[in-house]
């Protein structure tokens, strides 16, 4: 994978090169699931469509679509999968079918939710942005506590079957990880950077002073900080 140069969008004209690998890095994640979206929904579609599919059709079609993101070049994948709205599965009101994990195993929800089958992701931002907006979305930080217990940067884009809202496809990206490919390469410009999410919400930053998760919002140092978008992306980078 190329961290060289931004995909899509206008380049600010003084934009350090930082951008661009920050802007490569998260395209990309979001190009690895967008790469196999409408393939799910025409298997999902032939296997017998909204509310005559089952868990079971459901988990084998995903499985191999899912098994190809952790295979990425320099993208640390912990975990990637499909997420079936309500009322498309015949035996489940809702389901999520995603492997996870250095074995790639599939998530069971056991330990977390006795009543699995009914846990409601509409409130939750990564899926609740491309359902509402029809959009691909970077969702995050927040510490996922359905699958990994760590702040996770997710990727998703919405699936959709006859034209209607079928479910969520993603993958995701814990925050170690990310820091691990993008940290030393940013060290490797002049100043320090910050990537925050629309909600000025720390990401990752070199300033050892910012963590993970941290609002900006009330810092007065926001102001003094130059801000350049990721083109067709939910994130900013803020350069000393």
């Amino acid at each position: 994978m190329a961290l060289t140069a931004p995909v899509g969008g206008a380049r600010h004209a003084d934009a350090p090169r930082a951008v661009g690998l920050v802007t490569s890095f998260f395209a990309a994640a979001l190009e690895a699931v967008e790469s196999w979206r409408h393939e799910l929904a025409a298997d999902l579609a032939a296997a017998g469509g909204a509310g005559r599919l089952t868990v079971a059709q459901t988990d084998g079609l995903v499985e191999p679509y899912a098994r190809t993101c952790f295979s990425v070049p320099g993208l640390p994948v912990y975990g990637a999968g499909f997420v079936a709205a309500r009322g498309l599965l015949l035996d489940a009101n809702s389901h999520l079918a995603w492997w996870q994990g250095p074995q790639q195993s599939q998530l069971t929800l056991a330990a977390q939710a006795i009543d699995k089958e009914h846990i409601d992701y509409s409130g939750l931002e990564w899926y609740r942005v491309p359902m509402s907006t029809g959009a691909a979305h970077i969702a995050g930080p927040y510490v996922d506590y359905l699958c990994s217990d760590e702040y996770t940067v997710t990727a998703a884009v919405p699936v959709h079957l006859d034209g209607e809202f079928a479910g969520v496809a993603g993958l995701d990206l814990l925050v170690d990880g990310i820091e691990r490919e993008l940290v030393p390469l940013l060290e490797d410009e002049e100043g320090d950077f910050t990537i925050v999410n629309g909600l000025d919400r720390v990401v990752l930053s070199t300033d050892p002073s910012r963590a993970t998760g941290d609002s900006l919002r009330s810092d007065p140092t926001l102001l003094t900080l130059r801000r350049f978008p990721c083109p067709d992306l939910s994130l900013a980078v803020l350069a000393d």
